[in-house]
């Protein structure tokens, strides 16, 4: 699968990030009994964070590319935890997005999209996942959503 996941990232035109060092006390990821439990990560584009709240600052199109953003990142941390082997990854569990959000806002689930609909286009029907996508007042270093992720793994 990790050629397939490789050339999916190409013919997509994205670029798997460096998978991003913890910026406080935990870890990118734990593996317990077949499942990649996967820490929240934060979008960046061209190497600086996105950030803002959507529905006061930024739109649902910045919220969606921040979710893929996102996305990315969740791919760069299994594929450094799995020592490079995407081919092990049976089949994305849940993610959990959290979108920085005015509290007029409720297109959190059409932001989380931009994350699930990245999941499906790499890893096909084993991408398909369960969700939630919640709004929250503030996230770490004022990102504009955080994603995190529990992935089946061999």
């Amino acid at each position: 699968m990790t050629d397939t996941i490789e050339s999916k990232l190409a013919e997509l035109g994205l670029i798997l990030p460096e998978a991003a060092a913890p910026v406080a006390a935990y870890v990118p990821a734990v593996q317990a009994g077949g499942l990649l439990h996967v820490s929240g990560q934060l979008p960046f584009k061209d190497g600086a964070l996105m950030t803002g709240r959507l529905g006061e600052d930024r739109d649902l199109e910045f919220g969606q590319e921040a979710a893929r953003r996102c996305g990315l990142m969740l791919v760069a941390q299994i594929k450094k935890a799995l020592g490079g082997d995407l081919s092990r990854v049976e089949r994305i569990v849940k993610l959990g997005v959290f979108v920085n959000s005015a509290g007029s806002f409720t297109d959190q689930p059409q932001v989380a999209n931009g994350a699930s609909e990245l999941m499906q286009a790499l890893f096909g029907e084993a991408g398909r996942h369960a969700r939630s996508a919640v709004g929250v007042p503030v996230l770490p270093l004022g990102a504009a959503v955080e994603v995190d992720a529990v992935v089946a793994v061999r």
